[in-house]
């Protein structure tokens, strides 16, 4: 993957509960949105367990899509991949959608960062600490309540 000079827009997004799979079923639709726009998307999952509940809801989240994908291993056919490592992403790879605990490294590589909140105590807390390491960083994350 190549490096950019410009600026990652950082977005965090957040949901009005806590359902179990709120977050994981908004990554799914928030990367057909990207898919839709042309861009190549990274999901950085916190767990292999997580890579593989992304797996499943990329095949069936909706009836009528399906989101073409790879887990943890980079295929230059897919437009998405999905893995807890940040390793081999993809050249061309646009968009990092984080579902993980902490700031993903190489996240400046990306043009858009889309962190994804529920209302778990444990995640806002998660999510809290990311919004103030970027800030800390220089950067100006955008909050979106759902």
């Amino acid at each position: 993957m190549t490096t950019r000079n410009a600026t990652p827009r950082i977005d965090f997004y957040v949901l009005p509960d806590a359902k179990p799979k709120g977050r994981p079923l908004l990554a799914c639709r928030l990367t057909e949105k990207a898919l839709a726009q042309g861009y190549k998307v990274f999901i950085h999952t916190a767990s292999r367990e997580q890579s593989k509940l992304l797996d499943e809801l990329l095949w069936t989240y909706r009836d009528i899509s399906f989101i073409p994908h790879a887990v943890d291993e980079a295929r230059a056919d897919e437009p998405v991949l999905v893995s807890h490592s940040m390793d081999n992403i993809p050249e061309g790879t646009t968009v990092l959608i984080n579902l993980g605990n902490a700031v993903p490294s190489a996240f400046e590589r990306f043009e858009r960062v889309t962190e994804l909140v529920d209302q778990s105590d444990d995640i806002k807390l998660e999510a809290r600490t990311r919004f103030r390491d970027y800030r800390d960083r220089g950067f100006s994350p955008q909050t979106h309540n759902l």
